[in-house]
């Protein structure tokens, strides 16, 4: 016969499932019940039960030498831990919401969060991070652009994304690296650059990223 039995442990902050050996004393069970149910040994009073609620007491496990088999108990059954002195420890404080509507931590706008000097938001204020620090002066990247033509690759930056109004749909106005374009952009009214490296593409003619630098590999017959 198994020594083990699976009881619920209930206390006014906590409930869970345990496997407890029969053969703990109470004074080692109460060692248990503290890791679990944050109740000091001293405060303890522990009784047995046969479900949640407010169910008639079975036994009172109140004999600290005597093995928890000695008072017959069966799975399934609920062990209940009362704190006798709970001014000496956190009982019932961290279920107690009646504080937090009003309290600063829970403000739903969060300004009152840097009435906590430790707060991350104080923090950032302090140290100039993120939106509390000065404006980046560094430039945006413009997106490269390759076409995906095939058996064609022309590489530049895009200077337009949107409607014109010389075609209908979406178009992308792209600045050739090379003279390979044909227009300058200018005559859609868009974007101006040299009339020999302007070009207007369907987006599905376009793959934007950070391409690298193309290197040209010259033979020797050709210098």
């Amino acid at each position: 016969m198994t020594s083990i039995v699976k009881l619920f442990v209930v206390s006014p902050d906590t409930r869970s499932e345990r496997r407890l050996d029969l053969h703990l004393t109470i004074e080692q069970l109460k060692a248990k019940l503290e890791l679990i149910t944050g109740i000091p040994v001293q405060n303890q009073k522990i009784s047995l039960h046969n479900g949640d609620g407010d169910s008639p007491v079975v036994a009172q496990l109140d004999d600290d030498a005597k093995p928890l088999g000695y008072y017959s108990v069966r799975d399934f059954q609920t062990i209940k831990v009362v704190d006798t002195n709970p001014s000496t420890s956190f009982t019932g404080q961290l279920s107690d919401v009646s504080q937090v509507e009003n309290h600063p931590l829970f403000s739903t706008t969060g300004s009152d969060c840097l009435y906590f000097k430790d707060s991350v938001l104080a923090y950032k204020q302090r140290h100039k991070v993120g939106r509390f620090g000065p404006p980046s002066t560094e430039p945006t990247p413009e997106p490269a652009f390759e076409s995906t033509e095939p058996g064609l690759n022309k590489r530049g930056t895009v200077r337009f994304i949107g409607q014109t109004e010389f075609a209908a749909g979406l178009w992308v106005g792209v600045e050739y690296d090379e003279p390979m374009g044909k227009n300058d952009g200018w005559s859609a009214g868009i974007f101006h650059v040299a009339r020999t490296i302007g070009v207007f593409v369907r987006p599905a003619k376009v793959a934007v990223g950070d391409f690298p630098v193309e290197e040209i590999d010259f033979d020797d017959e050709e210098i």
